[in-house]
């Protein structure tokens, strides 16, 4: 049963006249004739009996019209709600960035896309404390954020968990075999003991441009049994840094694995830390008071982008 079928019965039904049902519903009379045919014979019963000069409906038909009226009419509320729901999101959904996001990023755009196909997202990349200024000034929508610490004009709402793995040269004892830096299965990988890599100076970003991220890697290191040998940072990327890991003195870092995975870096090896497991909370950042009205779209994209990756 299809519902141009039930459209074709209706308005023979109302025309009394299978010529003037196929004008009304702008296609050919041997069309409407027939997939009516076509739905009595799946249904084994006669709708319609015919005569020279015109049709009326049997008694199955008169049982059968208001049913198939219905069927049209949820038809109906269902475009009217989709409709209402795609006309709710529209317009432009400015979101702020976090370097490293990597492929999560792209599955919630992608959601987006699906959810919302007439809103524009307008990607805004600024260091955190602007986007959150932004996000409490409202010229913000949303921003994605390391952690979950935010002041009182901007609620945290965490989305997924975001692991991290170390960097070292891949010419190192410990860089040496398959694992994500070769491309190879994350099965792949051996890990690293954080303690094997005391002896290695430790290159990290000032605290003050990601405290989580140095907070959670120091406080690691002295579970481990250590204190790292601080390295300054080579250049002001992490593409310099890794160059630099990959190709002076033996030093290491950490990263995140998304941003970990789309990265060429061919004389370094990217090791998941074994025994600890290091990750870091992202959160979605909205005005405490009065939060976005895209918000239940985009706690739905990361819903989405938390299970693509995991």
């Amino acid at each position: 049963m299809e519902l141009r079928q039930l459209r074709y019965v209706v308005a023979v039904a109302e025309e009394g006249h299978f010529g003037r049902a196929a004008e009304r519903l702008c296609t050919g009379q041997p069309a409407v004739s027939q997939q009516v045919r076509r739905l009595e014979r799946e249904l084994g019963i006669d709708l319609f009996d015919r005569t020279p000069r015109g049709v009326r409906l049997t008694a199955a038909g008169e049982l059968f019209l208001p049913e198939a009226r219905a069927v049209l009419a949820a038809q109906d509320r269902a475009r009217a709600v989709a409709a209402r729901l795609a006309g709710e999101y529209t317009g432009t959904l400015r979101l702020g960035t976090s370097r490293g996001l990597g492929e999560r990023l792209a599955a919630v755009l992608e959601r987006l896309r699906w959810r919302a196909p007439h809103l524009e997202v307008d990607l805004v990349a600024a260091p955190t404390r602007v986007r959150l200024d932004q996000v409490a000034a409202g010229t913000l929508d949303a921003t994605f954020l390391r952690g979950t610490d935010v002041d009182g004009a901007c609620r945290a709402i965490e989305v997924w968990e975001d692991p991290l793995v170390v960097a070292l040269p891949a010419r190192h004892e410990l860089g040496a075999g398959a694992g994500l830096g070769t491309g190879a299965d994350a099965e792949a990988d051996p890990g690293v003991a954080l303690a094997d890599l005391a002896a290695l100076p430790l290159r990290l970003v000032p605290r003050a441009r990601n405290p989580v991220l140095v907070d959670l890697v120091l406080h690691a290191c002295r579970d481990a049994g250590f204190q790292p040998v601080p390295s300054p940072l080579t250049g002001s990327t992490l593409e310099d840094t890794l160059a630099a890991i990959g190709a002076g003195t033996p030093t290491w870092t950490v990263l995140y694995a998304a941003h970990a995975q789309g990265l060429h870096a061919p004389r370094v090896a990217f090791r998941t830390p074994r025994g600890t497991r290091l990750s870091v909370p992202t959160s979605l950042c909205v005005r405490a008071t009065a939060p976005t009205p895209y918000l239940p779209l985009l706690l739905d994209a990361c819903a989405a982008a938390g299970h693509h990756d995991s």
